[in-house]
């Protein structure tokens, strides 16, 4: 058992470096605390692995990856657009609210950018190998393997994000999730119809750049 665990937690820890998900949290850690951010990804990373071993990929035959990915990419654009909002505003909702919030937000932007992704592959494999008898131990190895290596790159930019402007931590946080929310979605739309992947991408991105400039010069004319 301690070597199918092993086997299974250091192939999860590999596969997953500088994987988006990795990037993703880095991200949000300009948006979140970071005890929001632990927890909505390991709760998210339990249940993830616990379906992919348990279930063997049924949930990817009820779920399609185009949905699925056009999802992911509606949330990815959608926290890009959110940088651009002064934290004053945010600070308007009571903090009891936002401690509920923030690690459901983080463990649900987290567990539709995982889904599908080859972390869960090899989870799936891995149980579709050993069998039921192992699948606790399974589960385990891969959700700390998963865990572990998205918080090394997660928490030593945390560290050193205080060595860093708010401005660049911002344009950063903007940048990650802008070009993954594209990307996505360019993937999501290849999958449905290639056809459509040039007019909706140009059509969104007009959307998402006019929202951008409109957003910004909101926050120029409130300093103002």
């Amino acid at each position: 058992m301690l070597l199918i665990f092993f086997t299974a937690l250091l192939s999860v820890f590999v596969a997953e470096m500088g994987d988006k998900t990795q990037l993703m949290l880095v991200a949000m850690s300009s948006r979140y605390k970071l005890r929001h951010i632990i927890l909505g990804t390991a709760v998210a990373i339990l249940v993830l692995n616990g379906l992919a071993v348990a279930l063997g990929g049924t949930v990817g035959k009820f779920v399609p990856e185009w949905l699925t990915k056009l999802v992911a990419s509606a949330a990815f654009l959608y926290f890009a657009v959110t940088t651009l909002i002064p934290e004053d505003e945010e600070e308007d909702n009571s903090d009891s609210m936002r401690l509920k919030i923030a690690p459901v937000a983080v463990f649900c932007t987290f567990f539709i950018a995982e889904l599908g992704d080859k972390t869960q592959l090899e989870a799936i494999t891995f149980g579709a190998v050993y069998g039921l008898s192992s699948a606790v131990v399974l589960w385990l190895a891969c959700s700390i393997g998963l865990f572990l290596a998205d918080m090394v790159g997660m928490v030593l930019f945390y560290l050193f994000k205080n060595k860093l402007s708010d401005r660049f931590l911002k344009i950063l946080s903007f940048a990650i999730f802008a070009v993954f929310g594209f990307v996505t979605l360019f993937q999501a739309l290849s999958i449905i119809n290639k056809k459509l992947v040039i007019p909706v991408i140009a059509s969104c991105a007009v959307l998402f750049i006019v929202t951008s400039i409109l957003l910004l010069r909101r926050n120029r004319n409130c300093k103002n």
